[in-house]
């Protein structure tokens, strides 16, 4: 394979940037571009060893830099590494990587250093996918999940799995192609027992996807009311700026305005909407209808009540367009005296938080709800857990063959539809641990990746 180089930290100014270099040529081509000060040679260092000195395009001085090499295969990629660290100028760091490039190493792809390291026998695809998962995680729980996928404890569950498939395979393929060997007979209902055993492992990888995803993506959020019951200051109370117009005007917001916020560990993608209400102006009533869609796309709506008025007719059509499990009723304007009525609210909506989005109270508990809406209360992330979707649809397909022999048994069919059924599941779990993989999904995986990991 080429030499490939990029650089591996942030694309902005910071402190140190770090250009990496990987593949057979890489001692060679950071021989080329730098030189230790002293008598050392790049040539001559040790992996696991530094050193100090100049970075250069041919004779121009580029920068000081410390080198630090990895022989393979006691390397993150399992070849030769080469890490030049420079100051942390876009300017510097970008000719720095330019010399690379113009004594013999190539722009590495996304992901390539990871996708290399799995070609390499370094990670498995599961753990290679974790790398991703820890990089792109934004709180503590996302962290852990990352860091237990990372070492490997879904891979191992999902290993034994397949490891006890296989076995199951070769007893059958073993009693139907030599019956005249005095091989043990096959009983179904022991057979049975095994793969309800496989089955209970499989199902607790994706007992706790949903809560994970959720961590992971975000929540779809609608923000959904009548006019001037305070939805905008809701979103500008949740974004922690000033995104949406506020005004004392019926009909101000006609468009979505979007955002994405931090409430603890969950992301919420906003979406502020137009008050739902009967209007005879053409671009509010778009406004109107957008709105109305969004209440049943999103996977969260936040319908929000003015707490200092009673219901209005616009309020009782709103509620009547709601869909109860997935909303939260917000009883905003909780610093004035309160004159709503919640006894039909309660009747109709489970989740109710009383809030003043003008004085940013409330907030805490509108997290707590969302968590219990989502079940994160409940999930524990501390165990295995499928990881993505790409993951998921391949225990899930594992689980269907699975549960197909299963049932096989229980109806008397014969033991070779069994065999196919979990020849089939097996195949999926290969897929899930990456040992039998077409190039195609390998290539999607880590074009997930940023450049330089």
């Amino acid at each position: 394979m080429s030499t490939i180089a990029a650089v591996s930290t942030p694309n902005a100014v910071g402190g140190i940037a770090v250009i990496r270099i990987s593949g057979e040529d890489a001692i060679k081509v950071a021989e080329k571009i730098f030189s230790p000060y002293g008598d050392k040679k790049v040539s001559d260092m040790a992996g696991y060893t530094c050193a100090y000195g100049i970075a250069h395009d041919g004779d121009e001085r580029l920068d000081d830099c410390i080198l630090t090499v990895f022989r393979a295969p006691h390397s993150y990629t399992g070849e030769d590494i080469a890490e030049l660290s420079c100051h942390g100028g876009l300017y510097v760091t970008k000719r720095v990587l330019r010399a690379a490039l113009a004594n013999g190493a190539v722009n590495a792809e996304a992901g390539e250093f990871t996708k290399r390291a799995y070609l390499n026998g370094k990670l498995d695809l599961m753990k290679a996918e974790a790398v991703m998962d820890i990089i792109s995680a934004k709180g503590e729980r996302e962290m852990k999940m990352a860091e237990n996928l990372r070492e490997g404890a879904a891979y191992k569950k999902a290993k034994k799995c397949s490891d006890k498939l296989m076995k199951i395979l070769g007893d059958l393929a073993a009693w139907a192609d030599y019956p005249e060997e005095d091989i043990p007979e096959v009983r179904p209902e022991v057979l049975s027992e095994e793969l309800k055993a496989v089955r209970d492992e499989l199902c607790s990888l994706v007992k706790n996807y949903d809560s994970g995803r959720i961590l992971r993506e975000g929540v779809a959020t609608a923000i959904i009311g009548r006019p001037n019951v305070g939805k905008s200051t809701l979103f500008n109370c949740l974004s922690g700026c000033e995104r949406s117009i506020v005004t004392e005007i019926a009909g101000t917001t006609r468009d979505i305005i979007e955002e994405s916020v931090r409430i603890g560990d969950i992301t919420l993608r906003l979406s502020d909407t137009a008050g739902i209400h009967e209007t005879d102006d053409v671009i509010e009533g778009i406004g109107v209808d957008m709105a109305e869609k969004m209440i049943a796309s999103s996977e969260l709506v936040i319908a929000v009540f003015d707490g200092s008025c009673p219901l209005t007719e616009d309020d009782l059509y709103l509620i009547n367009k709601i869909n109860i499990n997935n909303t939260i009723a917000v009883i905003n304007k909780n610093d004035v005296e309160q004159v709503l009525d919640t006894s039909l609210l309660k009747g109709k909506i489970r989740h109710i938080v009383y809030l003043s989005a003008k004085e940013s109270t409330g907030v805490d508990e509108l997290h707590d709800c969302i968590e219990k809406i989502f079940k994160l209360n409940e999930a524990d992330f501390g165990t295995a857990t499928a990881a993505n979707e790409r993951q998921k649809k391949c225990i899930d397909s594992a689980l269907e063959g699975i549960e197909s022999a299963i049932l096989s048994l229980e109806i008397g069919e014969m033991l070779d539809a069994v065999n196919i059924l979990l020849d089939e599941a097996e195949q999926s779990l290969l897929q899930l641990t990456g040992e039998k993989v077409t190039d195609a999904v390998v290539d999607e995986v880590f074009s997930r990746f940023c450049v330089g990991k």
